[in-house]
């Protein structure tokens, strides 16, 4: 495994590149390599206690697509223009509770940690949640969940803008009526994994109409 030695510039020149893509350029295609990159990116992507609660669902069905417009009123434009768009899904309590049997088998199958780790790893992540961060019903556990997706979505724009590629994520959709579609159109199990983000993927129809604004670098960080 080679040191990483991008150029400084040319990570800051993606992040300035990089902006909310409202309408692709449906001509253009992302080649299989590339948003399979990009997806990668999300499969190694952190989350706490390194226990991934996510899944992505890359939705190129134009049938599917189009039942997702009603529900989602943040996306139409990007459904019918993006060329990959993709769902992030995250782990609802059943999954992520200290003692779930997805939990249990990160640690024993995935990670592959010796007897005397799970039980020290277990108490751990059990004390975290029901004390350090309170996490004592479905709402905060899924919450908190999502808060690792994000991870794994920002990691996959960043990824796609080094390389050139256009994204654009979106939270305009109702959460009850996606997941009730997730259900039914997407073979979703609603009682394990609920809809944190929508993320569509492609190329830029036309140039940004302005200029990036954010606020003064001096404004957001404090040193101490």
């Amino acid at each position: 495994m080679n040191t990483p030695n991008i150029a400084k510039e040319d990570i800051l020149n993606a992040f300035q590149y990089r902006h909310a893509t409202k309408e692709f350029d449906n001509t253009k295609k992302i080649a299989d390599e590339d948003i399979n990159f990009i997806l990668k990116t999300a499969n190694l992507s952190p989350s706490s206690f390194g226990f991934e609660p996510w899944h992505f669902i890359v939705v190129q069905d134009a049938e599917l697509r189009e039942l997702l417009k009603p529900v989602a009123w943040g996306a139409p434009l990007k459904l019918d223009t993006a060329s990959h768009f993709v769902l992030g899904l995250s782990m609802k309590a059943p999954m992520t509770k200290w003692d779930s049997d997805y939990i249990m088998s990160m640690m024993k199958d995935v990670k592959q940690f010796p007897e005397d780790v799970i039980e020290m790893y277990s108490k751990f992540y059990r004390e975290f949640q029901e004390h350090d961060f309170s996490l004592d019903n479905d709402k905060k556990l899924f919450d908190w969940a999502s808060k690792q997706t994000y991870i794994a979505l920002g990691n996959m724009m960043t990824s796609a803008a080094l390389t050139g590629i256009d994204s654009c994520p979106i939270e305009g959709f109702h959460e009850e009526k996606a997941e009730a579609l997730l259900k039914e159109k997407f073979d979703v199990d609603t009682s394990k994994y609920g809809l944190s983000f929508m993320v569509a993927f492609g190329y830029r129809k036309e140039e940004p109409a302005r200029a990036k604004s954010r606020r003064d670098f001096e404004d957001i960080i404090t040193w101490k």
